[in-house]
């Protein structure tokens, strides 16, 4: 009995020392194994992160999508084929990559096999093999509601009308569908979907649903939805903290499109900035390393809503015809005005850019003088900040700083060198302006149309 004591004591001691060694390690402060690096829009979307992403996702192991759903519309050309993506990551593109699409995306599901289809006859292959779609994703009904919505408020806020924002308000409601309720027990999800149909029809009592249609459509989609599916916080975890990855996350929307942080009510109905990362994918602030923002040389605007520097003249349908300014989602025009550094520095603010990609530079190329919007003033008095409230955003008087052009063509450029001297100082005056290096300037549709920097 004694020996058998004396035994535990011994061998006791060692397993206490390595349990006291192994707290001691886990006190020590570590730099995480792998950080995502994050693309997002900085003004009020198409400023051409699709490229961006692009071009980063050509060495990526894994490319995600966070938020939104195929209200976002983000145009890739490869080899002279020009590919639309809405809800697929761009950097499907990449063979070697894995695609994610995270739990804070409202997947359509009628439309990310479309899609997927689409860009397969323009040459996407084996994209099934690659993506991967998290568990506990909402389902984007195919119920027409969007513009039901915009009427009973009696405004139109100039929304993509895919359904997003019915898609988010059930989210929060906490009676909408997920993707593993779809490819689970489906008499379960059936009784859900009977429940949240109703609640659309009691709210919206022209709303005409052919449920057990819906239903038999959804069914289908189960089957080939199955294989996608993955746990996606435990697919994240293992990413962030397994052997060394490179991650990128590709965001959609726009800063000014957030639902918090946007020109609200004038916004999409998710967190387009940096916080949609972590809550969109399950990542900790911890691992998100580097947020790139990406801003058009000049600005548009899909929609109504206030935009101050809008140039609704020649100037304006200028950059709207020569930036061929129309949504690759919805097709509509986009209004079109001078860069607005007021507006970036706010996005800036929110997301702490570590660098900027400067898109379309191009498009200026024509243009005898440029002028970037620098200050607000409203009833005389120069505004401190952003404001939060529309009313005045729309009153709001420009400042502006008006530049030389270079009225030559920089589509050839593959160098900062090699810009034209005015081009060079307006790249540099936005820099100093905001305090935020440029890393790429862009001047041209082609990968090899952007200019890297550092």
């Amino acid at each position: 009995m004694s020996n058998g004591q004396e035994t535990a004591s011994l061998n006791g001691e060692p397993a206490l020392k390595r349990s006291r060694d192994s707290v001691d390690s886990l006190r020590i402060q570590r730099e995480p194994q792998n950080k995502v690096t994050v693309v997002l829009g900085a003004q009020w979307g198409d400023e051409g992160k699709g490229k961006v992403v692009d071009l980063l996702a050509m060495d990526a192991d894994i490319v995600c999508r966070c938020q939104g759903g195929n209200n976002a519309g983000h145009t890739v050309v490869v080899d002279s084929v020009e590919y639309d993506f809405h809800l697929l990551p761009s950097g499907v593109l990449n063979k070697k990559a894995i695609s994610f699409i995270g739990n804070g995306v409202v997947i359509h599901l009628p439309g990310l096999f479309e899609e997927a289809e689409k860009n397969s006859q323009k040459g996407l292959q084996g994209w099934e093999e690659r993506l991967k779609i998290s568990d506990r994703a909402h389902i984007g009904m195919v119920l027409m509601v969007s513009q039901l919505r915009q009427q009973q408020a009696g405004k139109n806020l100039g929304t993509t009308k895919k359904g997003i924002g019915p898609a988010y308000s059930s989210k929060a409601a906490r009676n909408g569908l997920r993707v593993c309720d779809l490819v689970s027990d489906f008499s379960v999800f059936e009784e859900k979907f009977r429940v949240l149909a109703g609640h659309f029809q009691t709210t919206y009592p022209n709303l005409n649903i052919d449920i057990d249609a819906e239903l038999e459509q959804l069914k289908g989609y189960a089957e080939r939805l199955r294989p996608l599916v993955t746990d996606g916080v435990y697919f994240m975890h293992k990413a962030l903290n397994g052997p060394s990855k490179k991650i990128l996350v590709e965001g959609a929307n726009a800063a000014l499109l957030d639902i918090d942080f946007g020109t609200y009510p004038f916004v999409t109905s998710s967190n387009c900035t940096v916080g949609g990362v972590c809550t969109g994918l399950g990542v900790p602030p911890s691992h998100v390393g580097r947020v790139y923002g990406v801003v058009k040389a000049y600005t548009t605007r899909v929609g109504v809503g206030a935009f101050p520097t809008e140039q609704d003249n020649d100037t304006g349908d200028l950059l709207q015809s020569r930036g061929r300014e129309f949504g690759v989602t919805t097709g509509r025009r986009r209004r079109c005005g001078w860069l607005d550094l007021v507006l970036v520095r706010y996005a800036h603010m929110v997301n702490g850019f570590s660098a900027i990609a400067l898109t379309k530079l191009d498009i200026l190329d024509t243009l005898p003088e440029i002028k970037i919007g620098i200050a607000y003033t409203a009833d005389g008095k120069p505004l401190p900040s952003f404001p939060a409230n529309m009313d005045v955003l729309t009153k709001v008087q420009v400042t502006y700083e008006t530049f030389p052009g270079w009225c030559c063509s920089t589509e050839g450029v593959r160098s900062f060198d090699e810009l034209p001297s005015q081009a060079q100082a307006y790249i540099s005056f936005i820099e100093n302006f905001l305090e935020v290096p440029v890393k790429w300037v862009g001047v041209g549709k082609s990968r090899e149309s952007m200019i890297k920097l550092f």
